[in-house]
């Protein structure tokens, strides 16, 4: 469980100021969707975000992503205000997104054209072929999405990302359409990525137990309209990360508690605002407990599946 080197500098490289989103409403007005997200993030740190549904998570993730317009504020890259989307900052959606048409090869190829159009044949030719053999496709690399598995498609996407060398890499729930082995072993796979390559990411996920085995901070949102940062969890558990060791660590469980507890609140502030609502709060903490108290079990019992 130790790390030699530290792997997370203290050189922001990606930071947001006031993040705002809001439409107009048809009468005049506005309704605010993000109302102000701050970050700083770090060379080579990991940050989650997790919230309820309909909390501006992927909402702050486009417009970071630039590929949502941002209604006020501003997103800095090395210094630099950007506009709009750009190579520095890469993004894996959900749903790979991948051309049909195009093999595995001819779809991270697409990319590092547009990126490098004047490096030499040879290079990117190399570069594509490094990557998709990083990711563990390099017998693979020349069938169609349609003959590859949803994890084999999703390694393509996450190719096709870290191909284009960017500063940061944007993560929309890239494991949640995947069965738990193939998740667990992607999860495994970007972390050793990230760490070889020295990248930033940020990743949107519902998975609390995903959100700490991968994260340096996690960040939670607030219900949304008018969602804002409500608080940010430090996870303090030192890389390299092995799963099981993760689980077992002291403060696992802890970080666990308190990520559950923050949802719980909001749930309930949810509940408060929506009387007509059927289920109670007291009813929830029963299942969010027993969910608590089953965990380790449950995490266990995944383990022993994939081994």
């Amino acid at each position: 469980m130790n790390s030699s080197t530290p792997l997370v500098s203290q050189d922001p490289v990606i930071e947001t100021h006031h993040l705002i989103k809001a439409y107009p409403l048809p009468n005049g007005g506005e309704i605010v969707i993000v109302d102000g997200f701050n970050l700083k993030m770090n060379e080579g740190e990991y940050i989650s975000i997790i919230g309820h549904s309909g909390c501006g998570k992927t909402t702050v993730l486009m417009m970071i992503a630039g590929l949502l317009e941002k209604s006020r504020g501003s997103v800095i890259v090395d210094g630099s205000e950007v506009e709009g989307p750009g190579p520095e900052r890469a993004v894996v959606f959900q749903s790979p997104c991948l051309l049909p048409w195009m093999t595995a090869y001819g779809n991270v190829m697409l990319g590092v054209k547009r990126v490098f159009p004047h490096a030499a044949e040879v290079d990117r030719v190399q570069l594509v072929e490094y990557y998709l053999n990083l990711v563990g496709l390099g017998d693979s690399m020349h069938k169609y999405p349609k003959e590859l598995s949803g994890g084999m498609q999703q390694r393509v996407g996450i190719a096709r990302a870290m191909a284009l060398k960017p500063k940061m890499i944007l993560l929309d729930e890239p494991f949640g359409r995947l069965d738990s082995l193939t998740r667990m072993e992607l999860q495994d796979t970007l972390m050793e990525l990230l760490a070889e390559e020295k990248m930033t990411a940020m990743m949107v996920t519902h998975d609390v137990d995903e959100a700490i085995y991968l994260s340096d901070r996690i960040v939670m949102m607030t219900n949304g309209p008018e969602a804002k940062v409500g608080n940010i969890l430090e996870v303090d558990i030192a890389r390299e990360r092995v799963r099981h060791d993760v689980i077992n660590h002291p403060n696992y469980y802890g970080y666990r508690e308190q990520l559950l507890t923050f949802l719980e609140e909001q749930e309930h502030l949810k509940e408060k605002k929506s009387p007509d609502k059927v289920t109670s709060l007291p009813a929830k903490r029963k299942g969010m407990g027993r969910l608590f108290h089953l965990g380790k079990e449950t995490v266990s019992a995944s383990l022993k599946k994939s081994s």
